[in-house]
């Protein structure tokens, strides 16, 4: 047993399990929490009901007691555009909270961890890390993508509808049947957004059954990986496994590597570092650019792809294709350890069975990773771009500055053709403390690109993104405008200049005049109370994490 209790507090905790039915004998049994994010309006996690009583079989069968606990499971994409998304980032630790919570509060003895979704699969983790019990994490799977008059559709494909709607390009009988469309099964959005990137780095990091995170959510090899990881949970409570036996600065480091070779969500830039954190290790921008340089994308879907999805990466292979590519090339650590074995052990049961959606690292998709950190006058900190995301026309990009203190400000602008093409958006004050929360900047990159203008426009803020935005959008300004970071100084009509393989943002406005306005400067001040107003006095910037949890 990890736990110890004395006689008196254990009977104490006994007399109230056998008020819910559970036996003399069953109460000696380990106690295995399963941490479940399961809801009704979040269709990444909705699956989860379907695999509880499974794992509570095959946990009991093994000698242990599973437990259900019910925790948080948001859906970024229910608040998207609205106040809500101030929410969604600020989540994460609160997630962290409860798993922190309910684990040390119940004392358990282990946990299984189920969760989908961007802010969710983090905040387990990063709990996960802090509480250190044997612990598996089980995620459910990606969704069907949408289809519609043969056009491969996704949930980001109703923001752009919509703006190619209000533009006159689109009907709204069409927009609609679009809204209708794009979500034809629950699980995870099937492109390479946040939620498929955050369940990679479960199961690159060791903490998921190899296959779950290219796995089509509510099928049999679904179902069959709940089992597994029930199984799996009581032999590490056996074992006295916990996570920081096995992981090491290499198992972060891959998951580095590996949203490189795919094209990964620019928050992981937000997560990894705070996931590692927990556990004593160190992941900053500095160590994302640096492995950018070496490691090549050699899998894209969309965005990063204009029609291949999960479907498509999941019947190639999937994560452990990719794995298995970077290992013949030495380009990932195949001694890392998890739960389930090594790296090297899971690149070898894998199979690459379409070169053209998982290439060779000999013959990838572009020389350099899927995320580039910028730096310069503009993010003197640091800045990120999904490089993958950004037509190579767009790599270099100059123009006038149009500053706006609210994407909302921003996103109205563009859909009244307010905004030109060679125009560089600026939009801040949506940190991490200046919104606060840091909402995505999607709606507004989803407008630009129904306009047709992707290559044309650039966006530069110190908000941040859906892992499927496309076009040249530039986020995590650090540090961020509410901070007094040089874009609360930009105006309207300042030069701006993006050089993405020379990793630089600037603005042409010499150190004299920059130190003139900041003698003017107040920052906005945009309202919060409750948890929005504590998570801006204790968050860190974008740079470290944005997290409360960062010593």
């Amino acid at each position: 047993m990890i736990r110890k209790w004395n006689e008196e507090s254990l009977d104490h905790r006994n007399a109230l399990l056998y008020a819910m039915g559970i036996s003399e004998e069953d109460a000696k049994r380990p106690v295995i929490g399963l941490i479940n994010s399961w809801n009704e309006m979040n269709p990444g996690h909705f699956p989860f009901r379907d695999v509880i009583d499974e794992m509570k079989k095959e946990i009991y069968e093994a000698g242990a007691l599973a437990l259900e606990l019910p925790i948080s499971g948001i859906c970024d994409g229910i608040c998207s555009n609205t106040p809500g998304d101030r929410y969604t980032l600020p989540a994460r630790d609160l997630v962290s909270s409860e798993v922190e919570t309910v684990a040390e509060l119940n004392m358990l003895e282990g946990m299984v961890i189920l969760s989908t979704c961007d802010k969710v699969v983090p905040g387990m983790l990063m709990g996960a890390l802090r509480v250190n019990i044997p612990t598996v994490m089980f995620t459910g799977g990606y969704m069907a993508p949408g289809e519609l008059d043969g056009r491969m559709l996704t949930l980001t494909h109703t923001k752009q509808a919509y703006a190619a709607h209000i533009g006159g390009d689109m009907t709204r009988e069409e927009y609609k049947a679009v809204v209708r469309n794009a979500c034809p099964t629950p699980g995870a959005c099937p492109f390479m957004g946040t939620a498929n990137t955050m369940c990679a780095t479960a199961e690159v990091l060791g903490f998921s059954p190899p296959g779950n995170a290219s796995v089509r959510s509510q099928t049999p090899q679904w179902h069959e990986l709940a089992r597994k990881a029930g199984r799996k949970i009581v032999e590490a409570v056996n074992a006295k496994l916990r996570p920081l036996d096995f992981l090491t600065q290499a198992n972060f480091d891959n998951v580095v590597r590996y949203m490189m070779a795919t094209g990964g969500s620019t928050n992981s830039l937000l997560h990894i570092p705070a996931i590692a954190r927990q556990g004593g290790f160190d992941i900053t921008p500095e160590i994302f650019d640096r492995i950018s340089r070496e490691v090549p994308v050699i899998s894209t879907i969309y965005p990063n792809h204009p029609t291949y999805t999960m479907a498509d990466f999941s019947a190639a292979g999937g994560l452990g294709a990719v794995v298995k590519e970077l290992a013949k090339t030495g380009k990932i650590d195949a001694t890392a350890r998890g739960m389930f074995g090594t790296i090297g052990e899971i690149a070898k049961e894998a199979r690459n069975r379409n070169p053209e959606v998982i290439h060779p690292v000999n013959a990838p998709v572009q020389e350099q990773g899927g995320l580039a950190v910028l730096h310069g006058n503009i993010g003197s900190d640091s800045a990120i771009v999904k490089f993958s995301a950004v037509e190579k026309e767009a790599w270099v990009f100059s123009g006038p500055a149009r500053v706006f203190d609210s994407q909302d400000e921003a996103w109205q602008a563009m859909l009244k053709d307010e905004i030109q093409a060679g125009d560089v958006v600026v939009i801040r004050y949506e940190g991490p403390k200046g919104s606060p929360g840091m909402p995505h900047m999607e709606t507004f990159m989803a407008a630009v690109l129904g306009k047709g203008m992707g290559t044309k426009i650039a966006l530069v803020s110190d908000g941040r993104f859906s892992g499927a935005t496309g076009g040249l959008a530039i986020g995590h300004v650090s540090p961020e405008a509410y901070e007094g970071g040089n874009i609360a100084l930009i105006r309207d009509g300042d030069l701006i200049h993006i050089d993405i393989e020379a990793r630089s943002l600037t603005v042409e406005v010499d150190e004299q005049e920059l130190s003139r306005r900041r003698s003017a400067w107040q920052p906005v001040n945009k309202p919060a109370t409750g948890w929005l107003e504590l998570y801006r006095r204790n968050t860190t910037s974008a740079h470290r994490g944005a997290t409360v949890y960062w010593d």
